[in-house]
């Protein structure tokens, strides 16, 4: 999957972005400002991903939410913290 990211803060800002960093970014904006866990939307690597982005200069925040269950605890929910828009320029699907 290869994507091209708006960042529609000022200054406008474009990226391009492929593969789990692509995929990443399009469930930030499709989840809008209630963000994603990583037990709603499972991938292997959440944090990893969240890093590289950051690195890049996407503004996401990170929010510590407890949980119950066999194992209580913490986990994290990300949320992209500015408008976005997400064109998708190729699914990476092979023929």
């Amino acid at each position: 999957m290869k994507i091209q990211l708006t960042l529609l803060s000022e200054p406008t800002r474009t990226f391009e972005f492929q593969g789990r960093l692509g995929w990443t970014l399009v469930q930030l904006v499709e989840a809008g400002p209630l963000g994603v866990t990583t037990i709603e939307r499972p991938a292997p690597r959440w944090s990893g991903y969240i890093h590289d982005l950051r690195k890049c200069g996407i503004p996401i925040e990170t929010e510590m939410e407890p949980h119950k269950g066999s194992y209580p605890g913490q986990h994290a929910r990300y949320v992209l913290t500015c408008d976005a828009e997400v064109k998708l320029l190729d699914r990476g699907e092979q023929a």
